[in-house]
């Protein structure tokens, strides 16, 4: 076995194991304490919106204990009013396709969970057009490293989004980690947002 292979799979099964710690502690929470995170980052994300003012942002509604609170496409949209939200398909492959975002009343379930949208699909390019990208993430360390859950739907649609678009990931309080296990493919967020922290740009992304 050659190192580069011994790399990848110490990186693998240690991506495992701090994904399990993670979730583990994201259902060990309580409800209020999901709630009151969910306010706390929405607002630091809504408050980042009003300041900054772009004219498509992607997003996705979270679910479970996701932080950010299932009404995040609509505050979004009241927060910027002329902008237009788009929200992920999630395709058989495992790429998202792109949808924009009318109204509570226009999401259904989805697999694995989610909800999306079922208006016209703008392809998976149109993420691209966006000026701020939120995406979920289990951690992100100190460079900007992301970690999700495993599919790399977000690492493909992260590397259609532009250097000058705004990418930030919403946590939970002790998932902004100095170091997460990184691969070749694993996309990098320019800022994340926890609950105690609020938004956190100021992070060493170029090492």
């Amino acid at each position: 076995m050659s190192d580069f292979t011994r790399h990848a799979e110490s990186c693998r099964l240690a991506k495992i194991a701090l994904r399990g710690q993670l979730l583990a502690l994201r259902r060990s929470k309580t409800r209020d304490a999901l709630s009151d995170a969910a306010a706390r980052v929405q607002k630091a994300l809504l408050d980042h919106v009003r300041r900054q003012s772009p004219t498509v942002i992607a997003a996705y509604v979270p679910i479970g204990a996701e932080p950010g609170g299932r009404d995040l496409p609509e505050a979004l949209r009241r927060a910027a009013p002329t902008a237009s939200v788009l929200l992920p398909v999630l395709l058989p492959d495992g790429d998202l396709d792109w949808t924009p975002y009318e109204d509570s009343s226009s999401l259904r379930p989805g697999p694995r969970g989610l909800l999306e949208p079922t208006g016209p699909r703008l392809g998976t390019s149109a993420v691209s057009n966006a000026e701020l990208v939120v995406v979920p993430a289990l951690a992100i360390d100190r460079r900007g490293v992301r970690m999700g859950r495993g599919g790399g739907s977000y690492d493909r649609a992260l590397a259609r989004v532009p250097d000058t678009a705004f990418t930030v990931a919403l946590l939970h309080d002790g998932e902004l980690l100095a170091e997460v296990p990184t691969e070749p493919h694993d996309r990098r967020v320019r800022a994340a947002i926890t609950p105690a922290e609020g938004l956190s740009e100021s992070l060493d992304w170029t090492k």
